[in-house]
């Protein structure tokens, strides 16, 4: 695989995104549509007009169950990049994502994601954007994006369908039994707007809690049941 020849895979998980999903897709046809080799898939499992919305776009609209991770399994079905990147609908990857990913993986770095910063100044939002530079799994999550190499998804079986919430960090653990764990030294933005829906500290909190539970072996019902008590 050559640096700028692999084809890239942009799978957008979404559900009841029709207040930002025009916009989002919008801001990143504007970089990709400079680049060749590189498609966009939207896997939807919306009850809201997203459809209609994502319909208006040259991407490639895939209908599946509600679930993010079976919603980028289906995206990944459909794919036909060398690399599959995903990315939530709410972020927004840098300029240069494209070129980023390719030189990351085609350099022996097989799998990754970006730095994050939110879309946010205050401090402590900076503060929570500037710990995703460390290599630990509490400072992980899906808003910074995910790549890795198709071939490395079809070897681990994709994302674990069986699982609502963690299942970011629960693929990202198995890459890193297989190998290293790339963390680009750009900036993904993305959205604040949960953390203001719930409390700036008081969701970090929980976030925190929800990767202590899934430490322990709760339950993935136990994790949603927490989950929707404590965040709207």
């Amino acid at each position: 695989m050559n640096y700028g020849t692999a084809t890239l895979s942009i799978i957008i998980p979404t559900y009841n995104e029709e207040a930002i999903i025009a916009e989002s897709l919008q801001a990143l046809i504007s970089i990709t549509e400079k680049k060749e080799g590189v498609e966009i898939i939207v896997s939807d499992a919306s009850s809201d007009r997203t459809v209609d919305l994502v319909s208006a776009f040259p991407v490639t609209l895939c209908r599946s169950e509600k679930g993010r991770s079976r919603q980028m399994n289906a995206g990944a079905a459909l794919a036909r990049g060398d690399i599959l990147y995903f990315l939530h609908a709410d972020t927004l990857p840098p300029e240069t994502f494209i070129d980023d990913i390719r030189l990351a993986v085609v350099s022996g770095k097989k799998a990754g994601c970006f730095r994050m910063d939110f879309d946010d100044d205050n401090p402590i939002m900076v503060l929570y954007g500037w710990c995703t530079r460390f290599p630990f799994t509490f400072c992980r999550g899906g808003d910074q994006s995910l790549f890795l190499e198709r071939s490395l998804f079809t070897a681990i079986n994709g994302f674990d369908a069986n699982l609502t919430i963690m299942e970011d960090i629960e693929i990202i653990a198995r890459i890193k039994r297989r190998m290293q764990f790339h963390i680009i030294k750009k900036y993904v933005t993305t959205s604040s707007r949960k953390f203001h829906d719930n409390g700036i500290i008081r969701l970090q909190l929980i976030f925190g809690t929800i990767h202590l539970m899934y430490a322990l072996g709760f339950g993935q019902e136990s994790i949603i049941r927490f989950y929707r008590r404590n965040i709207v």
